[in-house]
């Protein structure tokens, strides 16, 4: 091949790369913002997640925040209540995702291995020697757990650790719970798995650095600037529950996820850490038509060739989800990141159907391109 056909192909493959880097947006300080015009499908999504609301009852759907990213641009916001675009909204167990995408960061640094015992970095759980850190990633301790709210408070643990016996040390409340199954054979939803999880992550780090680590770690590089983790009376931060953060900035972790963990130019989570915590967890009790954990988030596909509980989603959707219908939704294959804040008190909300309206209004092959 002769020099000038090798500096021909050079220049192509650099000026589609160029073109490809000035294709993809990514938010700076603020988000670019392509919205989106007036159709009959937004018309019956925000029928949907904005019906009239009954601030006396709290009764039905109560969306507080709708935000879509849609190529790492807005192209739909709205806030109802006393939410707004600047209000850090709590966001319950989508806590419990992003200390996961904070683990990874510590992963990508060398600070712990997936089949370490919990009791490396954590030794109140030498009484449990068998479980790892991955076991508490699927929410496979095997501890005896139960995780009830609204339904039997008097039996529930969750309810105890986090506003009766275990809210001074919710970790080592969880710790002194008894053994239900062998470490990672079941999946039992728990959120006391996740405050262990934050306890061991300050011994990966250090005390010291402990305190800033997420925003060291994440929020910055990020440019998360509302970001707010609540800490139990131990100090370590209630990874289950409490973080706290507006609509846009959540949707930058979103958006990490939903391009492999990387940044700008900066793998800041391993593709190994991402491919983990998107694959679905193998033990039993994950039914066919539920929602299927991964390594702390909630996967739209199964182990086997059964169908994922949003059928009316791609298989590749995932989403970070809490407690009175908070949801960060990621569909990858429509380049979509969504973010819901919610007051729902009853079981009306239904992810299928949001996701369904927001893929008419919003998804590939729809208008607003």
């Amino acid at each position: 091949m002769s020099r000038s056909i090798v500096r021909l192909c050079l220049f192509v493959f650099l000026g589609l790369n160029a073109c490809s880097a000035l294709a993809e947006s990514w938010p700076g300080e603020q988000w670019a913002v392509q919205p989106s015009s007036q159709t009959a499908a937004l018309k019956a999504l925000e029928d949907y997640a904005f019906p009239p609301r009954d601030d006396a009852t709290r009764a039905g759907i109560r969306s507080d925040a709708l935000l879509v990213i849609r190529g790492g641009r807005v192209v739909y916001e709205r806030y109802a209540g006393a939410t707004t675009a600047h209000t850090p909204h709590l966001t319950w167990s989508i806590s419990k995702s992003v200390l996961a995408t904070v683990l990874g960061v510590a992963f990508s640094q060398g600070r712990f291995q997936l089949d370490d015992p919990v009791a490396k970095f954590y030794s109140p759980f030498q009484a449990h020697p068998m479980i790892t850190l991955k076991d508490l990633l699927h929410w496979a301790s095997g501890l005896d757990w139960q995780e009830d709210y609204e339904y039997a408070p008097l039996n529930s643990s969750v309810v105890a650790m986090l506003y009766t016996r275990g809210r001074d040390d919710m970790a080592r409340f969880t710790a002194n719970h008894g053994v239900a199954s062998a470490a990672g054979t079941a999946y039992r939803y728990s959120s006391g798995d996740s405050n262990v999880l934050s306890a061991a992550l300050k011994t990966m780090v250090g005390e010291q650095a402990y305190e800033d680590y997420p925003w060291t770690a994440l929020f910055n590089p990020l440019g998360i600037r509302s970001a707010t983790w609540e800490t139990d009376g131990s100090g370590t931060f209630v990874g289950s529950s409490y973080t706290y953060m507006t609509a846009r900035d959540l949707a930058r972790i979103g958006l990490l996820m939903q391009r492999g963990g990387r940044w700008h130019e900066w793998q800041l989570l391993p593709v190994a850490w991402v491919n983990f915590v998107l694959t679905p967890f193998k033990g039993k009790n994950v039914q066919v038509g539920s929602e299927v954990p991964g390594g702390h988030w909630w996967l739209n596909r199964t182990d086997g060739n059964g169908p994922g509980p949003w059928p009316d989603a791609p298989p590749d959707t995932f989403a970070a989800l809490g407690h009175w219908g908070q949801a960060l939704y990621v569909i990858p294959s429509e380049d979509l990141v969504i973010v819901r804040y919610a007051d729902d008190r009853d079981d009306t909300y239904d992810h299928n159907h949001m996701l369904k309206l927001l893929r008419a209004t919003f998804g590939k092959g729809v208008g607003n391109e």
